[in-house]
């Protein structure tokens, strides 16, 4: 009997919703330059789900981006992520996902896939379950797909497309351009009585040889006071990442990487060097996106622990150098 009681109380953890409609968002891929990102808000904030909206997010770099939403599930979400490494296509990852729906209720699900084949061209492919709450639906290009449920109508979709496909510029700015066009009060309209689209929102763009986990942009708003809007907030960040990208600390993958945790950060974060081996005189730095040096310290081979009591809520930057040369740099956010 105890172990019935067990095993049924893993599964519930294991197939449990997270009490979750995610509403819209673009998952997309640059042909170009072999970038996979996406961006999204939603009325769900931290506080019912850790990350608010980033749950729905997952990028494989060089292969693609998935996202699932609407009563959004981690065993669904994992299984599209194993169809992806196996290499089915999105149309066929979807029809997977349909016939397997973990809790056999693909109607209250909505997807949406993009990715490469093997000569390069771009594939997108979507669903939206006949069970997702009104408005849903979904749009889908060449190399991107948009979706929502919850939504105010279907303009919400339409916005986002258009300024998707009239900006001319990097993926991540394309992106940050298209969220913007779900900026209208109750576009999530659970958020209406707040006067915001959403509760919390984020962009996330990986680049084509990017390590698993590391992103090129990855900004996160996963919560907002009443009445403020994240997707404005979600720019600010975007904005000072720029101004950031265009200076002379830029994030590269070297050997020597280092590990940030939690990000986001509430009292204290944790940078440790995954590895040291033939560097000495590494230096750690925290700087705030003015360029103020925030801390620093020489690494000794141990974690370090630094305490954020005196840092405003907001994005910062992290970088390791040895004598001059950058090894990694990195975002953290702090959210009180």
């Amino acid at each position: 009997m105890k172990k019935s009681l067990i095993v049924l109380f893993i599964l519930n953890l294991v197939f449990q919703p997270s009490f979750s409609q995610d509403t819209f968002s673009i998952i997309a891929i640059d042909t170009i330059t072999g970038e996979i990102g996406g961006a999204g808000a939603s009325c769900i904030d931290q506080s019912a789900i850790p990350g608010g909206v980033l749950i729905i997010n997952d990028i494989i770099s060089g292969r693609g981006g998935i996202h699932t939403q609407a009563s959004w599930i981690s065993a669904n979400q994992q299984n599209a992520h194993n169809r992806m490494v196996e290499g089915l296509s999105p149309q066929e990852i979807i029809d997977w996902l349909v016939a397997n729906d973990v809790q056999n209720n693909p109607a209250v699900r909505q997807y949406g896939i993009v990715d490469k084949d093997a000569e390069g061209h771009p594939r997108s492919a979507a669903y939206t379950g006949s069970n997702c709450y009104n408005y849903k639906n979904h749009i889908l290009g060449p190399n991107y797909s948009i979706q929502g449920n919850i939504l105010l109508g279907q303009h919400i979709l339409d916005s986002m497309e258009a300024r998707f496909l009239a900006y001319e510029g990097t993926l991540a700015e394309k992106l940050m351009y298209s969220l913007q066009g779900a900026n209208v009060p109750g576009a999530d309209t659970r958020c209406m009585t707040e006067g915001t689209s959403s509760r919390s929102a984020f962009i996330r763009v990986a680049s084509a040889d990017a390590l698993p986990g590391q992103w090129w942009c990855d900004l996160l708003v996963p919560s907002t006071p009443y009445g403020i809007e994240p997707i404005d907030s979600l720019q600010v960040l975007f904005d000072q990442w720029l101004i950031w990208t265009s200076s002379s600390v830029k994030p590269f993958v070297q050997p020597n990487r280092a590990k940030v945790y939690p990000n986001p950060a509430k009292d204290s974060f944790t940078i440790e060097i995954e590895k040291t081996t033939g560097t000495a005189n590494l230096l750690i730095q925290v700087i705030s996106p003015e360029g103020k040096e925030m801390f620093s310290v020489i690494y000794s081979g141990t974690p370090v622990s630094i305490v954020t009591e005196n840092y405003p809520s907001g994005l910062y930057f992290y970088k390791v150098t040895s004598d001059g040369q950058l090894l990694d740099a990195g975002k953290i956010y702090i959210s009180r």
